[in-house]
């Protein structure tokens, strides 16, 4: 599984090289909403590694290799996780040396961080199985179309924690349910990957 993550990492290396220089300026310039953006942003490079695994047909080379389904699967998984985490402690960090600085655009907000950050996974665990199973180019609209609903509504949650002044502001239970829900979706997502993609390549 480390060297199929290390061949999306090479594949990927420079959209993120583009993707950091994004995340910089955004997180630069804009607060809440921006923020929140980069992170449910991240959850699309695994989509783009699948869609370069089509163009090169590595899903037939892989099927020679002694690779299972479980480490494919697992590796697309792992590497979301990976995005989403490392975006999200980007801007966390950077809002928080605006904030040591006396920047006017600080905006150090980690319950937006942290409804981002968990979009990002909802975002991953649902529409992974449907590339798996259609492959990237059949699931892409479905993808795009939630990722904006989710980068909405997780908007909305952020404004309400700045004009609140704080994450105590927002309801507990919203707090307490978003990780919940990522990790109920995470874990009912991994075995149907798994076994949507054994359909499609077998």
């Amino acid at each position: 599984m480390k060297a199929l993550l290390m061949k999306d990492c090479c594949v990927l290396w420079k959209q993120l090289r583009i993707f950091i220089v994004v995340m910089l300026v955004i997180t630069v310039f804009n607060g809440g909403f921006g923020n929140v953006f980069i992170v449910i942003w991240a959850a699309m490079l695994p989509y783009t590694a699948m869609a370069y695994d089509e163009r090169s047909k590595w899903d037939q080379l892989a099927a020679m290799m002694p690779y299972s389904i479980r480490d494919i699967v697992l590796a697309k998984f792992l590497l979301g996780w990976l995005c989403c985490g490392a975006a999200a402690l980007f801007a966390l960090v950077c809002q928080l040396l605006q904030t040591v600085l006396g920047s006017p655009l600080a905006a150090f907000d980690p319950a937006a961080n942290l409804i981002g950050l968990c979009g990002s996974l909802c975002v991953l665990s649902i529409t992974l199985p449907m590339m798996f199973r259609f492959g990237v180019e059949r699931g892409r609209l479905v993808m795009f179309l939630l990722i904006f609903l989710v980068c909405g509504a997780a908007g909305a949650l952020g404004s309400i924690v700045v004009d609140g002044e704080g994450p105590a502001h927002l309801p507990a239970l919203l707090m307490a349910t978003l990780p919940i829900a990522a990790a109920v979706l995470t874990a009912a997502s991994i075995p149907l990957s798994m076994k949507l993609y054994q359909k499609r390549a077998y």
